[in-house]
């Protein structure tokens, strides 16, 4: 089947890229190059300059690439025709392709054949939509090392160190007459602590993984006018939010996506807390932002400094006692009746910082507490493989309780037969995160992610 894909956008350049073993049939039909050659005598990794025509006229002027299978992104035959960017030129190309013969590919198809034709595994896949994705440039150093193969090498060697000594196992199992079983038990046991020690540090590797895919979970509370919104659109320096003088503005929450200095952060502005609500709306936005900053990686709680502590900031300081949280002072540039020494606030957190929102002051020493907090800049990508996809690490998971269950088995003196099933367990759950085993289910819920370019 030969297959097309499109992704509309306005440039100078436009790409239109078509894969399949009749990719090529379909180009000659209305692609007409300065200096012909037949396809067999083109060689791959070429470029042909030349013209797009449709019943004897020109319909652009372009530039083809050939790439000959298996010498592909998709392990097929594949061309791209690259035109001039404007949408009516495009549309009128992907209407020839599609006139004389190609066919509209499903998101991701691309990368789908190039999984399925062999040149890449699934965790390789999975890490272009991670790099198409990547918010940081250490997301996108971390996807570029898994579509290296790094995580897919450590996967290997684990599955390699198992069946090495499952070796053993067949043999004690077929050949019982030999009295290995004990020494074969011993040596399960000790690749069994090797294994687990592997997997526990990879699955350890999601916390940092996590932080970088989806950035640090920042939940922005206060009392409803102690300046949420202001100090959100003084880190995006935008009028992202209301402001005003009347209080209960957010009724909603709203959330960014920004990096400052190198940290993912997603700010989540939300609901004042307060314990009258005037309405309904109110009391759900309210319950919401407290749900928020309980499930947030770090809360920010802002208070305002001209004013002495109330009854809805003593719930609010309440809520983050035992949270990774930054105590915000705002409005620092008015009389300020609220100080970082008070007991009251620094019994609950040693990160107190002092800013106007308003005018933007301060808003730097933030960034500094949160890079302190976490750490984002010691996490080192040279040396060390890391899982970044809840899929992966829900397999190194179950692959380390087979683990266990493996040498609980042993030790308890089970046949060596039984504990080659959890063994087999352990090797199945590895070969689905590379794709080795998987379902078509799971290939499909994987590739309908990617954008049609891809």
């Amino acid at each position: 089947m030969r297959q097309f894909q499109q992704h509309h956008g306005i440039g100078g350049i436009g790409i239109i890229r078509m894969s399949g073993k009749e990719c090529f049939d379909v180009l000659e039909k209305i692609f007409v190059p300065k200096n012909y050659k037949k396809i067999e005598e083109i060689p791959g990794y070429t470029m042909k300059y030349g013209h797009i025509i449709q019943n004897g006229e020109i319909v652009d002027e372009v530039l083809v690439s050939y790439f000959k299978a298996p010498k592909s992104y998709t392990a097929e035959n594949m061309c791209e025709i690259n035109s001039h960017g404007g949408m009516v030129i495009l549309r009128k190309i992907l209407e020839l392709c599609l006139s004389n013969g190609a066919v509209l590919a499903e998101p991701g198809e691309f990368t789908k054949r190039a999984f399925l034709n062999g040149r890449i595994d699934l965790l390789q896949a999975e890490s272009v939509i991670d790099i198409i994705n990547s918010k940081s440039e250490k997301e996108a150093k971390a996807s570029i090392k898994q579509l290296e193969g790094v995580l897919s090498k450590k996967i290997r060697e684990i599955k390699q160190l198992i069946m090495d000594e499952m070796v053993n196992v067949e043999v004690s199992i077929d050949y019982p007459e030999y009295d290995v079983e004990e020494v074969t038990n011993n040596q399960l046991l000790e690749m069994l602590s090797k294994v687990y020690d592997l997997l526990k540090k990879l699955e350890r590797s999601f916390d940092d993984g996590k932080l970088l895919r989806e950035g640090i979970k920042t939940a922005i509370i206060g009392r409803p006018n102690a300046g949420k919104s202001s100090l959100l659109n003084a880190i995006l320096k935008e009028d992202r939010a209301i402001v005003t003088e009347f209080e209960g503005t957010t009724r909603d929450t709203i959330e960014e996506f920004i990096t400052i200095s190198g940290i993912p952060l997603k700010l989540i502005d939300t609901a004042g807390i307060r314990k009258n609500a005037k309405d309904e709306v109110e009391k759900i936005g309210i319950a919401k932002s407290k749900e928020i900053a309980n499930e947030a990686d770090l809360v920010i709680a802002i208070f305002d400094a001209s004013k002495d502590l109330t009854e809805e900031d003593i719930q609010i300081l309440d809520i983050i006692k035992n949270k990774k949280s930054i105590i915000i002072l705002n409005k620092i540039d008015l009389d300020v009746k609220l100080h970082e020494n008070d007991e009251r606030l620094t019994r609950v957190s040693s990160n107190i910082v002092k800013i106007s929102a308003l005018n933007s002051l301060g808003i730097e020493k933030i960034y500094g507490v949160i890079e302190k907090m976490f750490n984002f800049n010691d996490i080192n990508l040279d040396n060390e493989v890391m899982i970044t996809n809840v899929r992966q690490k829900n397999l190194i998971t179950q692959a380390i309780d087979e683990v266990i269950k493996a040498k609980e088995t042993i030790e308890s003196g089970m046949p060596l037969d039984i504990v080659s099933i959890f063994i087999r367990e352990i090797l199945e759950n590895l070969s689905k995160i590379t794709g080795e085993v998987v379902t078509d289910d799971i290939i499909d819920e994987i590739f309908s992610k990617f954008c049609l370019g891809k």
